[in-house]
């Protein structure tokens, strides 16, 4: 029996979870193949019917939607009826996945095709989430980098093909979205091919196969003018373009399976999963976890599974090159290698290298709720709950750093960028949290060689009408930005800017390009590299903030008067208390007013006395639109039903002292 592992590569960040879903786990029809090999002997490509495949691509490429066309087209549904009830984006389970309409975390499946396995690998396609891409790497033979055919590569699809490169896993190029009238496959390979040469690339890597593809109607093809009616093209282009897993040491001593994620079940506990790089593994077995910098903890296998369509199936024994899911180690995390412990170790291999990330550029803190509102909306208020919960949060996102500080209410938190670390604030509020948040921070680091501090820039990519080019480069350039390219899309008639700019300058960039070009700029980051830091401040906001004056609920006639001062963020009726943010000023510098206060009564009427002149409606704050609004100064309130912005106590304290 043969298998192969096959990866799809998306320009996103992710980590690979498995997604179990029970109304489709049973509802298999084929029947699995055994996933061990029959002989003791390294197997050849003749014998492994198994591909592990990663699929990769920048954001809203269309990786999703072409995976759940791979699902849909391998007999995992038992008829029409059930692929309906599983809806579009199959894989993006999780409720701010849905929301946001991105992939956050990686996701394992497997599915048949011709007697071969498919393990399959969905990864997300935003920078913030590199490092879920980073850890998936590690279980994979073979990427599939997916590109838009209008688009072409963007500087996520650069940072996930760099990393499979350098791994030196082999890619197949897939052009998605062939269907669009604007599409351009013969410029979009053109590029590709450009982007393998600038990224070192081999002459093996280089010479990678092409598919042009419709996801969303589930056609494929070898040529772009010829697609077939499904995707079978695709597939055997997998099980021909990528290699099948290579096994160095089959035999059951030499077991090695580097941990690359960590799942939780509510019966089983802990749960590892991983990819096993040589020997054998067995339920039941005696085993031990190594690392190169720990020392090595002992225990045995429980419940052994391998995945199997949406879901997993268990298994007696799994072989070199299968990628497996096990419980019985409660100590178990991601970079830890498994290996045998049978004989107390005596013949055990050794451990494999870590997984290696790369390092958070942006911080947070985050703390316990100390407002005079504090303690009416949520279920876990301590600071011992919330340490809790972030230190928890690291077994499975290995681009999170969590840091105590002096403080100890409080504590940093370090990700890859502010959505990083607004997903997990976001979950943590569903999950009845009350929290204080900082602003965030970029995080510096001193140039060993030459001593000097530096900080991280991005390379910023926007794409917006001729109109508005003007305003988005004055934009850019007051972020202390350097232009590297400017240029017309000849596909859809758009003006592209390319900047490199400091991760400062990013926060709250989004909103403000949105504003300048009245919601038609695309922008686009990634992390670039770490240059000597720029001295001075990036100004951030140019306009002040609405201060409330006193404690209470607010009134219809306090904020009729307010809203002549600018947008107000608060309705009537709602509490707000003294240094809370209530509003945006129309000038530069805050400004404090009085939205408690109540009209004074007389014992005169006159016939227009009960006239008003209407109430503006507020402005409606996200998280994510509050945590880029925020300046150095301010804080922001996070409860289970709410969002308040105020200032800083205790930098206000700080600086009354001054005075």
């Amino acid at each position: 029996m043969i298998f192969r592992t096959f990866c799809l590569l998306v320009a996103t960040t992710s980590s690979a979870l498995c997604f179990t879903s029970p109304a489709f786990i049973g509802s298999s029809r084929q029947t699995t193949p055994s996933l061990s090999m029959s002989t003791a002997e390294a197997p050849t490509d003749t014998e492994l019917k198994l591909r592990n495949i990663a699929v990769i691509a920048h954001v809203d490429h269309g990786k999703t939607t072409l995976v759940d066309a791979l699902i849909r087209q391998s007999g995992v549904f038992r008829d029409d009826a059930q692929s309906k009830e599983a809806g579009e984006c199959v894989m993006d389970n999780e409720d701010q996945e849905k929301e946001r309409g991105i992939t956050i975390l990686a996701k394992n499946l497997a599915v048949m095709r011709n007697g071969y396995k498919i393990n399959i690998m969905d990864t997300p396609g935003h920078a913030d989430f590199g490092g879920e891409v980073e850890r998936v790497l590690n279980m994979c033979d073979g990427v599939l980098l997916v590109v838009d055919s209008v688009e072409g590569p963007k500087p996520q699809t650069r940072f996930v093909l760099d990393k499979a490169l350098k791994k030196g896993l082999k890619a197949l190029v897939v052009v998605n979205k062939i269907d669009r009238p604007a599409a351009r496959p013969d410029y979009v390979v053109d590029k590709v091919f450009d982007l393998f040469c600038e990224l070192g690339a081999t002459d093996e890597q280089t010479d990678f196969r092409v598919v042009y593809a419709s996801g969303i109607q589930g056609t494929a093809g070898d040529s772009a003018d010829d697609l077939q009616s499904d995707l079978g093209p695709l597939f055997e282009a997998v099980i021909e373009g990528i290699d099948a897993p290579t096994v160095e040491n089959p035999e059951p001593e030499n077991l090695q399976a580097l941990i690359s994620n960590i799942d939780f079940d509510p019966f089983k506990g802990k749960m590892g999963i991983a990819r096993i790089t040589n020997g054998v593994v067995k339920a039941g077995q005696a085993v031990a976890l190594a690392h190169p910098d720990k020392d090595k903890t002992n225990g045995r296998i429980k419940n052994l599974f391998v995945f199997d369509n949406l879901g997993h199936k268990e298994v007696e024994e799994a072989k070199a090159g299968e990628i497996i899911m096990f419980s019985g180690l409660e100590n178990i995390e991601i970079g830890d290698t498994l290996i045998t412990n049978e004989n107390s170790g005596q013949n055990a291999a050794g451990p494999l290298p870590p997984i290696a990330v790369e390092q958070p550029t942006v911080r947070m803190t985050i703390g316990v709720n100390k407002s005079p509102l504090a303690g009416q909306d949520g279920k876990f208020l301590t600071s011992r709950m919330i340490r809790d919960r972030l230190f928890k949060e690291l077994d499975r996102n290995v681009a999170l750093q969590v840091k105590e500080t002096e403080s100890a209410d409080r504590y940093e938190v370090s990700g890859r960028g502010q959505l990083h670390l607004t997903v997990l604030i976001e979950t943590m509020r569903r999950e009845g949290f009350e929290l204080e948040v900082g602003p965030p921070s970029v995080i510096y680091q001193t140039n060993e060689e030459t001593g000097k501090v530096e900080e991280p820039w991005e390379a910023v990519e926007v794409r917006a009408p001729q109109d508005y080019v003007g305003p988005v480069v004055d934009l850019l350039n007051q972020r202390k930005g350097e232009l590297q390219d400017m240029g017309i899309d000849e596909g859809e008639g758009m003006s592209v800017i390319k900047y490199i700019v400091p991760t400062r300058g990013m926060l709250g960039l989004r909103s403000a390009l949105l504003s300048a070009t009245r919601g038609n700029a695309i922008t686009d980051s990634v992390f670039d590299s770490y240059r000597p830091r720029i001295a001075g401040d990036i100004q951030a906001r140019d306009k002040g903030s609405l201060i409330a004056f006193a404690q209470g609920p607010t009134t219809s006639f306090g904020i009729e008067g307010a809203q002549t001062r600018g947008k107000m963020m608060v309705a009537p009726g709602e509490d707000v208390y003294k240094g809370m943010i209530i509003g945006v000023h129309q000038r530069p510098g805050d400004l404090e007013l009085n939205v408690c206060k109540t009209k004074a009564l007389t014992n005169m009427r006159s016939a227009n006395k009960g006239i008003t002149t209407g109430l503006v409606a507020p402005i409606e704050m996200s998280l994510d639109a509050c945590v880029e609004y925020l300046a150095v100064d301010e804080i922001l309130e996070i409860t289970p039903t709410t969002f308040r912005m105020a200032k800083n106590p205790a930098l206000n304290v700080k600086n009354t002292q001054r005075k």
